[in-house]
């Protein structure tokens, strides 16, 4: 993204200094993802988002003084799409202004960095008009710029989502318990294409335990319990791999239980494999290293230790 002084630089006549900036944080997959039953027996698809602040997206929209396009620096055409609802939702769908946005998140492997760009971007437009958009507003506007998001809106709040409805069909009240998670990408490390693969077709006998991991998830971030939503992620990552086989998950499994972690994690729709450790646990740092270096040795890519929720996080380190 262009420095500040770029934003500032629009075109003579046509931009005003009236501009918004917007944020958006990452996430390492998911803890839970299958389908779900709504309060009227409903089935949707639905998510736990595993949040990852430790990598973002930022944007600056800067409005036009009259009736124009929207400029976006780079390849940008969800971002520019969520820009263009946004409008429409302000009551100003006739406006433009130019879209910077500046992300540190990878793309192609299911950290969400298309849906950051959006989320950012619906935050920035909106920031321009004055107005701060309700969470369950920018999912809306999300999934409909995209066709499928997530629950970054809601950051550490801990919610199973609907993706591609936009809609929260629960709300577990709390955020996950610390966790160190070391975050690794499964096959060459190369990003695979997240937008064109298909949707799972779950059975029923899935279908039925995706009701039990949804209240074993309920009840371990009401108890802050690690090693209960290890489980519920283990098993949700072990039903994953019967629709997207990620190369290497049973090592992974196998360094994890070494490890003393709580479990197992996957981007359902990305190659993305993380391992949880109990982030109140004594020598936890340690561990996480430890696992770290299992993890490289075994050829996994791009290899990391992300606190989520730890108050030390500075002593966290690869």
């Amino acid at each position: 993204m262009a420095g500040s002084k770029d934003y500032a630089d629009g075109l003579p006549g046509t931009f005003v200094s009236r501009m918004g900036k917007g944020h958006s944080i990452a996430h390492h997959g998911e803890i839970l993802q299958g389908v779900f039953e709504d309060d009227n027996g409903r089935l949707h698809r639905g998510l736990v988002t595993l949040p990852l602040d430790r990598m973002k997206t930022t944007t600056v929209f800067k409005v036009a003084d009259k009736a124009a396009a929207i400029a976006t620096q780079g390849d940008k055409p969800k971002a520019q799409k969520a820009a263009e609802l946004t409008l429409a939702y302000l009551g100003d769908p006739d406006r433009g202004g130019e879209l910077f946005v500046e992300s540190s998140i990878p793309v192609g492997h299911g950290y969400g960095s298309s849906t950051a760009d959006v989320v950012a971007t619906i935050r920035a437009v909106s920031a321009g008009y004055g107005v701060n958009l309700r969470r369950s507003t920018i999912c809306r506007l999300a999934v409909e710029a995209e066709g499928a998001s997530d629950a970054i809106p809601y950051e550490d709040q801990v919610v199973l989502f609907a993706q591609r409805e936009g809609n929260v069909i629960e709300h577990f009240g709390d955020a996950l318990p610390p966790l160190l998670l070391v975050g690794f990408k499964a096959g060459d490390g190369k990003p695979i294409d997240t937008l064109n693969l298909a949707a799972a077709r779950y059975d029923s006998e899935e279908i039925q335990l995706f009701r039990v991991l949804r209240g074993l998830a309920c009840r371990s971030i009401r108890y802050q319990d690690p090693y209960l939503l290890g489980r519920v992620a283990t098993t949700s990552a072990i039903i994953s791999q019967r629709h997207l086989p990620k190369p290497g998950f049973k090592t992974a499994m196998k360094i994890a239980e070494a490890h003393h972690a709580c479990g197992v994690q996957v981007a359902h729709s990305g190659s993305l494999i993380g391992i949880l450790l109990d982030g109140t646990r004594k020598g936890k740092h340690k561990l996480a290293s430890d696992a770290a270096k299992a993890v490289g040795q075994a050829g996994f890519k791009d290899v990391g230790i992300f606190p989520i929720n730890c108050e030390e996080a500075d002593n966290v380190g690869p």
